[in-house]
């Protein structure tokens, strides 16, 4: 029986969903799940990797079960994600070493700083063979970062275990095995993101690799968009399905809303906000703060389609800003409803620069701003000046696109979760001065991956039936700019003044917060004061005796290490890349630790985002070897 449908994974920035298209290219059933957002320090983001894994998952088999579809129906995968969040995982565990470093998070801001600092180009250092500015946005930096910083990163690198990835080569790895023979791939799309890859030459470059000391053997292997990967290994009713296909979110979006045609140009309203205009065979460089990007490679031999890309931070983040931070509505719909009761933002602005300022200006010491109150202000105008800040961060990139082509871009084609907002929409047409098509099936993103992977099965033939495929949907609406020129022009000059306003304030910011207090020592517990079922252990251990190898009762390998202080020896149930640090003889620092019950007797195991590394003991102990904590018999109770 010949295949019905694609599975189009679509695992993005707050959400992971799976849906599947049809031979006509119409998406027939869809399922999603939220993504845990993790805030450790201010100007942080974090997703758990395995979550997102489980997540997908989840959703490709749920999507199946409603139409109650079999592995038998689907003529293979396509993957679509968010770009530039960056994963380590050791290739032998298969387990990540890190929480994945999200493309919002400005923690490589000092790292952005150096990398420019040691050349005349500044930011533009890199940017003649990467078509990319040096940003905290980049994975380069994400990556350079987790070397320095995460002790098991760089242990396993120097050990040649380690795998760096965005979330497309951590998604394929798993799905076809993981630790078992998973492949460690990347597409074209998303490795033009990484701040690494030559774009003319679609590989890594090797000057550049050594310039921020990261390994290439770490590296994923760069293929096109659109060809068979692999199949699905070890999931039950997913196997054996081939992985055709994969493109970063903003890519497929452009291939999605059959932006084929040289000077075609898409506008996507997420998290963030992206635009991309097709500039063809030829990579044409900026001079206006945009990116040179990767359009998409459909097939090995296929020619590589080129594209200029303004990138936008925060654009349904603000929104979600404006609910969860500011609490001035409870649903992410209520926003459009309270900016639509006042006629205008009453002089409000508001530069929505949380995580610094992206295209066309890449300030990382901008921060977010609204400027313009007074005692007539309310809460309706600040919502207004939310969704107007989108608007007015597109016209940023549209100027910039003009001065970098010279075209007269024409109307402007738009997709993603927030295009559902009139308000929104025909704000962007009165802005932009053009007209705003938007599509009346809004999966150009998801629909893009499912392009990619059905045209390498031969699912679907021809990637200009995507036009189709968008008219069958029923094609796109029109929003008509009703402003006035001059109009126009007095409102962009108060949004040039705002921006200018949010500029140089990461100074003043908890991140350069200065504190002239000696530092505490870290408090370390006594083994000899470890008891059942503690967490939260820290302990500075000398170790005693190295590992005898035993299974937990899901058959992972476990090492267990003895090891001691002054007050007596405790031994340590440790995963292989846990024990990488431990060494007869040395210290350890483990952090996050807890004590579990093994047959009666206390052994130490470290939590899933705990640390087990090297130390330097200031003051030098003998190890207490005649009280064993772990020889201690307990009584077990209960069932």
């Amino acid at each position: 029986m010949a295949p019905k449908y694609v599975l189009s994974i679509d695992q993005g920035t707050t959400s992971s969903r799976a849906l599947l298209f049809d031979k006509d290219g119409q998406p027939r059933a869809k399922e999603q799940l939220e993504l845990t957002q993790y805030y450790p320090e201010p100007g942080w983001v974090e997703h758990d990797p395995a979550e997102i894994f489980d997540a997908v998952v989840k959703c490709c088999q749920g999507v199946m079960a409603k139409m109650n579809a079999s592995k038998d129906d689907i003529a293979g995968i396509g993957i679509t994600n968010q770009r530039e969040t960056t994963i380590a995982w050791d290739r032998n565990t298969g387990e990540p070493l890190n929480k994945a470093i999200v493309w919002l998070d400005l923690r490589t801001a000092d790292t952005v700083g150096s990398l420019a600092g040691k050349a005349a180009s500044g930011k533009d250092r890199f940017r003649k063979k990467t078509g990319l500015p040096i940003s905290t946005y980049f994975s380069a930096v994400k990556i350079k970062w987790l070397l320095d910083n995460v002790p098991e990163v760089k242990q396993a690198a120097e050990a040649g275990t380690c795998c760096f990835g965005t979330v497309e080569s951590w998604l394929i790895y798993k799905l076809t095995g993981g630790k078992d023979g998973g492949l460690h791939m990347s597409d074209i799309s998303n490795a033009s993101r990484y701040m690494l890859m030559d774009l003319k030459a679609g590989a890594w470059d090797e000057t550049i690799c050594k310039t921020l000391g990261i390994p290439m053997k770490c590296l994923p292997e760069i293929r096109s968009n659109s060809e068979v990967y692999g199949h699905v290994k070890g999931l039950g009713t997913l196997d054996g399905i081939p992985i055709s296909g994969a493109l970063g979110d903003q890519h497929a979006a452009l291939l999605g809303q059959g932006c084929l045609e040289v000077g075609s140009s898409k506008n996507t309203y997420g998290t963030g906000c992206f635009m991309l205009l097709n500039t063809g065979l030829e990579a044409v460089p900026s001079h206006s703060g945009l990116l040179t990007t990767i359009g998409y490679k459909l097939g090995k031999e296929a020619p590589t389609t080129y594209a200029l890309e303004g990138s936008v931070a925060c654009a349904g983040r603000t929104v979600q800003w404006l609910r969860d931070n500011f609490g001035v509505i409870k649903e992410a719909a209520e926003v459009e409803s309270l900016a639509e009761t006042v006629e205008d933002c009453g002089g409000v602005t508001l530069v929505p620069a949380f995580s610094g300022l992206f295209a066309p200006y890449w300030r990382e010491d901008a921060r977010a701003v609204i400027v313009g109150m007074t005692l007539f202000t309310k809460k309706e105008h600040i919502c207004r000046a939310a969704l107007e800040s989108v608007a007015f961060s597109t016209v940023d990139v549209m100027k910039a696109m003009k001065s970098d082509t010279g075209l007269r871009l024409g109307a402007m084609s738009v997709d993603g979760g927030m295009t559902v907002n009139n308000l929104l929409m025909q704000m962007q047409a009165d802005l932009l001065g053009v007209d705003v098509m938007r599509a009346k099936m809004p999966e150009a993103t998801v629909l893009g991956a499912a392009m990619a992977a059905g045209l390498a099965v031969g699912f679907y033939t021809d990637v200009k039936d995507v036009k189709e495929f968008l008219k069958t949907a029923g094609g796109h609406e029109k929003f008509q700019s009703r402003m006035r020129p001059p109009e126009r022009s007095q409102a962009y000059a108060r949004w040039c003044d705002a921006v200018e306003r949010s500029m140089g304030l990461e100074k003043y910011g908890p991140m350069q917060k200065k504190d002239n207090r000696p530092l505490r020592k870290p408090k370390f517990k006594k083994v000899s004061s470890i008891q059942p079922e503690q967490r939260g252990l820290n302990l500075m251990l000398k170790v005693v005796k190295m590992p005898t190898e035993v299974s937990d009762p899901n058959g992972t390998a476990l090492h267990d290490v003895v090891c001691g202080d002054d007050s007596g020896i405790v031994t340590l149930r440790l995963r292989p890349d846990q024990f990488l640090p431990c060494e007869a003889g040395k210290f350890i620092r483990v952090q996050n630790a807890k004590s579990v019950m093994v047959k009666g007797h206390i052994h130490v195991q470290v939590d899933k985002w705990g640390k087990v590394a090297q130390a330097e003991e200031a003051d030098p102990f003998e190890v207490k070897m005649d009280n064993d904590v772990t020889a201690v018999e307990y009584e077990l109770t209960g069932s």
